[in-house]
């Protein structure tokens, strides 16, 4: 039973009944099938509460993406002031909304030091990353040169879910269950220091990997690559950091080959790696930038999809052919355009992206403590507000432990006060940009109750 305010019962069944009927992303259904499943009732800050009324530190920001905490009053008042004026009306057509059209230009300029020139706007970061793949096929048919249609990203990429950027998912897990996808989408090696077969020293390791991306280039052909995608830090893939040199590196493989860079920034933006972009962090100009999560801050969905001056000037030169025959219903949804530009608002006048760098840098250090004491911690990692805890068996040989370690410690750091989040063998944390350093505090006081706890118990 629910109430109006579509508050969940509180009692164990009807959370079990309830687990039947959703079904969540990226699990099982049966995982869910018996469980008493986490209910969160309300946030505020960086604080969650759950329907029995305990409250948590969210150290997951959401998914990433709840940059400027949740309940702001700012954004509530941005929302229903465009709700009172118009809630929805769709783009097509050549139809815009003023707030569409406001954010539109405040992202240009915001990305004018990348030489940004257009905005395609989508529901969120799947859809940012399709278009960019549709927008860059379309590219090269403009410019004569059709058989440029092979995409390039690395392993342990995530891309999303739609069939485009399912294809370019370098983790297995994520492309099985849906093939065959998309031909002619490739992976190479991903520069992560910590698991691969070439060297522990990060610059060798960047040319290592930025000549492997020129040779399979070479080997497809460059005539047939149409681009090379890559998150500036890998999130999924388990918040991988690489070498200070090997975006530049890659952004001149690129360049030689006349290979276009689409820089997936869904979750790198806004701030969340201490920079504005992971790009602009890395000191390079990217053709294509897919944006999303940080942008609306999560309150309403909400993606973009950014080209440049170069790869806008093929339509508007172009005499037949250049249609954008790709959109969607929701794209410049205003209410999410209203929300964006209040986020924007706030992360610029917050200063939110160096406070994620101190405060990311702070709780970094302080994990990295946790790896002299517990075995289990192989390494620690992180950029900003994107931190890692890679958990292994056997340290010296860095065999990963098996999921269900890693979601019993997310459990064990619940119980204490703060909510983690498990992915394959990582303890992933990711809060609002706007934390402070108590709650850094209470995160990292709950992440080491957590591995106590299982020390304990072994």
């Amino acid at each position: 039973m629910h109430t109006a305010t579509g508050t969940a019962a509180p009692d164990k069944q009807a959370r079990q009944h309830a687990s039947h009927l959703q079904w969540y992303p990226m699990t099982e259904p049966a995982e869910f099938a018996n469980a008493d499943p986490l209910i969160i009732a309300s946030g505020d800050g960086v604080w969650i509460t759950d329907i029995a009324g305990k409250r948590y530190v969210d150290a997951r920001g959401g998914l990433l993406n709840v940059n400027v905490g949740h309940r702001r009053p700012e954004v509530r008042a941005a929302l229903i002031s465009q709700f009172d004026r118009i809630a929805y009306y769709p783009s097509f057509d050549g139809t815009a909304t003023p707030v569409s059209i406001e954010l539109a230009e405040r992202l240009v300029t915001l990305t004018g030091q990348e030489h940004m020139a257009r905005v395609l706007f989508g529901s969120g970061g799947s859809d940012a990353v399709e278009t960019a793949l549709k927008i860059t096929r379309q590219y090269w048919k403009l410019s004569g040169k059709a058989s440029r249609t092979k995409f390039i990203s690395l392993r342990n990429a995530y891309h999303g879910t739609h069939l485009g950027g399912t294809s370019l998912n370098g983790n297995a897990a994520f492309r099985q269950a849906y093939e065959p996808l998309l031909a002619g989408c490739l992976q190479v090696e991903t520069p992560w220091l910590y698991r691969n077969p070439f060297s522990n020293d990060p610059e060798e390791l960047a040319a290592i990997c930025a000549r492997l991306l020129e040779r399979e280039i070479l080997n497809q052909g460059p005539e047939t690559v149409a681009a090379f995608i890559a998150e500036p830090v890998q999130g999924a893939g388990g918040y991988i950091v690489p070498p200070q040199s090997y975006w530049k590196r890659v952004r001149e493989v690129c360049d030689r080959y006349d290979v276009l860079l689409i820089a997936d920034e869904v979750i790198t933006g806004f701030g969340r790696v201490g920079a504005w972009f992971g790009s602009r962090m890395w000191g390079v100009k990217p053709d294509i930038m897919c944006l999303a999560k940080g942008l609306t801050s999560g309150y309403v969905p909400l993606g973009a999809t950014l080209i440049s001056q170069r790869i806008a000037a093929a339509w508007e030169g172009a005499s037949s052919g250049a249609a954008h025959m790709h959109g969607y219903s929701y794209s410049g949804h205003p209410l999410g355009c209203a929300a964006a530009l209040v986020v924007l608002d706030i992360t610029e006048r917050e200063n939110l992206p160096a406070n994620a760098a101190r405060q990311g840098e702070r709780l970094l250090a302080r994990l990295q403590d946790l790896k002299e004491r517990f075995g289990l911690i192989g390494e620690v990692r992180g950029k900003g507000l994107m931190i890692c805890l890679d958990l292994v068996s056997d340290r010296r040989a860095r065999i990963p432990v098996d999921a269900s370690v890693a979601r019993r410690l997310a459990e064990l750091a619940r119980n204490a006060g703060a909510v983690v989040r498990p992915a394959a063998n990582y303890i992933v944390i990711s809060p609002a940009l706007t934390i402070n350093e108590s709650e850094c505090d209470l995160i990292f006081s709950a992440v080491e109750a957590a591995f106590l706890t299982m020390e304990k118990a072994n």
